[in-house]
């Protein structure tokens, strides 16, 4: 049950002097680091967005009225107020307040306030009267005008008074136009003045003094794209609106959604879409970090706009493949920017954040066009490095089988990393459309190649999108799993650690040890009937003969309850036969499907550098049913060696490379079998990765990373391989 003693109502003063509510919520006092001080925090009881965000500032009057209502001023006509449900929350609150300022929680009044007839006074005043003296709005002055501007900050009065005088005189717009003369003058000096000076003016916090001049805005917006701007002006401006979006967190959150409303309304996005794809770093950093803030802000905007975009545009300049381009060719040797992109990635295509109205589910409308539009450029880099044809063409150029088939290259495995962490992101959150996807790329085989890593890091990344999937327990995965004999990559990998115990082994161990505790009963035979003879000698847990035990009693039950039904029952006319239970399992992707809030799901389009996958998940089922005679003979048998052979009928191609530096070849040769495209990719990686622009540049090997791993794979194996 909710704490209702900090449940509140925040109350607006309006215009006519009537107070608007503004939602229910629960308050809280904490430090928040933008604003420099302790705050007051109201987060909506419906969604958890912020109601209010005000800094309890030590000169502000705060009035306590019956026992139950807060009321206080922060602006000129900008009166607040918390309602609370319950006096012990109200008194709470009241004495955080008074204990930033120094007071007794005793009063009901935090400051003096000013006597009626000053205040009388004060409004009788004439609007166009001077309260405060402006210098003259000219270059010779700016020092002058950021002087005043800095001074009146501390002063609650004064900066009224300010923010009035700059009100009624115009002296916004005659700034902007001092900012362009300074320009065109090249006068650093001034321009450093004026930044002051627009700082103070926006931490007065006065809406009316923040209303951009929206054909300044859209003149700057015009230069920031404009190929003929030459990169020091492009960098500044860039960085202007950077700081913009910066200052925007100290306001108020109703005045905080206007400005990015008005950013958006004058075409921030399409402006970011050119200066994020530009060659200069420095721009497209503070261009990422400007996206941060439109991302933060509303997610759902974001998505608004690229799936408009997408109905008249290619997919190659849509907004979300520009980022997810810059992801992929990020220099950096330690991918930072790319690790802020990933993430600002997760928040567009969380689901958890995607709204749902009476007429639209914005999660089923943006998942199809994220997977049509923009999944193949995300995995481009994944496919790229584990290609067949990689495979093929070092073969061709003369490489031995003793060659790595995953990237040496740090700075790639770290990028594919990245891309891992996304998809298994997917696979816990888009159920539906993920599961089309990896079924008809055949992708959880691409992703395995991944095993056969030098840098564990990467192993473990590949490791835990498998273990996601099998998390599930969904049936369609796992019989995918078996049919391709995707264990046989994670087995290869346990047998080739040895005799080191470490985090990989760990992580191989535990996910049969789910699959034993959860009783997946379809997996637990496979893995026992294809798998134990290699697996049998690790005594030091009891996973795998947990797993052959299981086996074994259900096999016991199914003949238990065979031989408790009638013989003629146990005919085989009235068994299924393998046909009818392959169009079952062909149905699937006929049925209606409601996962993602809508029945039919557009088919994934097939990306252009992918012919070589099937087209869909009927395809690949009826490649791998002419093989089924051929799987009862792929148990793993003693050679004369005493290891282990096994025969993976499902690639033949795997044979061709599947050696690496470390001996670790999981399959042995086979006579190629024709499999309409959907082979295994068990291949070469290419140290480097396809992207729109070309290939990636700046990539960096580590070496002593690699003397690290070298030392690491000179421990003595304690079990046999699968391969001889």
């Amino acid at each position: 049950m909710s704490d209702t003693r900090r449940r509140v109502k925040v109350y607006t003063l309006n215009e006519d002097r009537q107070w608007d509510d503004r939602g229910t919520g629960h308050v809280a006092s904490t430090y928040v680091e933008e604003l420099k001080g302790m705050s007051l925090l109201v987060r909506a009881e419906s969604d958890g967005s912020l109601l209010l965000e005000s800094k309890i500032n030590p000169n502000t009057a705060y009035q306590k009225q019956q026992d139950t209502l807060i009321v206080w001023s922060e602006a000129e006509n900008y009166d607040l107020a918390l309602s609370f449900q319950e006096k012990a929350g109200c008194d709470e609150i009241w004495e955080k307040i008074c204990q930033v300022q120094g007071k007794d929680p005793s009063v009901e009044v935090t400051q003096d306030l000013i006597d009626e007839s000053e205040e009388e006074r004060f409004e009788e005043m004439p609007e166009t009267s001077h309260l405060i003296d402006l210098p003259t709005c000219e270059l010779s002055k700016l020092e002058e005008i950021a002087d005043l501007v800095t001074s009146v900050l501390s002063s609650p009065i004064r900066r009224e008074k300010l923010a009035l005088a700059l009100e009624n005189e115009g002296y916004i717009k005659k700034l902007l136009q001092l900012f362009q003369a300074c320009e065109d003058l090249e006068n650093t000096e001034g321009l450093h003045h004026l930044y002051e000076i627009i700082r103070g003016i926006l931490f007065l916090n006065k809406a009316t003094l923040f209303e951009e001049d929206e054909k300044f805005l859209s003149e700057v917006f015009a230069q920031l794209t404009d190929e003929a701007t030459d990169d020091d002006k492009r960098r500044e401006l860039v960085n202007f609106f950077k700081e913009f979006c910066a200052f925007s967190q100290t306001l108020q959150p109703q005045n905080r959604d206007a400005f990015f409303k008005t950013l958006a309304k004058l075409g921030i996005l399409p402006a970011l879409e050119i200066v994020m794809g530009m060659d200069d770093l420095q721009v497209r950093s503070a261009a990422t970090d400007i996206f941060s803030y439109l991302v933060e802000f509303s997610p759902s905007m974001v998505r608004e706009f690229v799936m408009q975009e997408a109905q008249q545009s290619d997919d190659d300049i849509l907004l979300i493949n520009v980022v997810i381009e810059q992801m992929i060719c990020d220099t950096d040797p330690e991918l930072g920017g790319a690790v802020q992109l990933m993430g600002l990635l997760r928040t567009l295509i969380d689901p958890e954040n995607m709204l749902a109205t009476t007429n639209k589910t914005e999660k089923s409308e943006f998942l199809n066009f994220f997977y049509n539009h923009c999944m193949h450029v995300l995995t481009a880099p994944l496919l790229t490095n584990t290609s067949e044809d990689k495979c093929e063409k070092d073969n061709l150029l003369g490489s031995n089988k003793t060659n790595t088939i995953c990237p040496d290259n740090y700075q790639t495995a770290q990028l594919l990393a990245l891309i891992l962490e996304l998809l298994t992101f997917c696979v816990e959150h888009h159920t539906y459309h993920i599961k089309n996807y990896i079924m008809n790329k055949d992708l959880l085989r691409r992703v395995l190649v991944l095993m056969n890593s030098k840098h564990t890091f990467l192993a473990l990344c590949a490791l835990r999108f498998m273990r996601r999937i099998i998390g599930l327990k969904d049936e369609f995965y796992n019989r995918y799993i078996t049919k391709g004999n995707l264990f046989e990559p994670v087995i290869n990998a346990l047998l080739d650690n040895g005799t080191r115990y470490n985090l990989l082994n760990s992580a191989v161990i535990e996910l049969f040890e789910f699959i034993r505790v959860e009783d997946i009963k379809s997996l637990t035979a496979h893995i026992v009937e294809n798998f134990y003879k290699a697996l049998e000698s690790i005594e030091y847990v009891q996973t795998f003969k947990g797993l052959k035990t299981k086996y074994e009693q259900e096999k016991d039950r199914q003949n238990q309850k065979l031989n408790s039904v009638p013989s003629i029952l146990r005919s085989n006319r009235f068994r299924r036969d393998a046909k009818a239970l392959e169009d079952d399992e062909e149905m699937w992707f006929n049925e209606d499907d409601d996962e993602e809030g809508k029945a039919v799901v557009t088919p994934i389009e097939k990306s252009k550098t992918e012919d070589d996958f099937p087209d869909s998940y009927e395809k690949f089922m009826e490649t791998k049913k002419a093989k089924e005679s051929e799987d009862k003979e792929n148990l793993p048998k003693r050679t004369s060696s005493g290891g282990f052979r096994f025969t993976f009928s499902h690639s033949p191609s795997a044979a061709n490379g599947a050696n690496s530096t470390n001996n670790k070849s999981v399959v042995a040769q086979t006579t190629p079998a024709s499999s309409n495209g959907s082979s295994s990719k068990t291949t070469n990686l290419a140290a480097s990765v396809t992207a729109t622009k070309g290939s990636l540049v700046g990539l960096v090997d580590y070496p002593d990373d690699e003397e690290e791993d070298e030392e690491e794979e000179s421990s003595p194996r304690k079990r046999p391989r699968l391969g001889s």
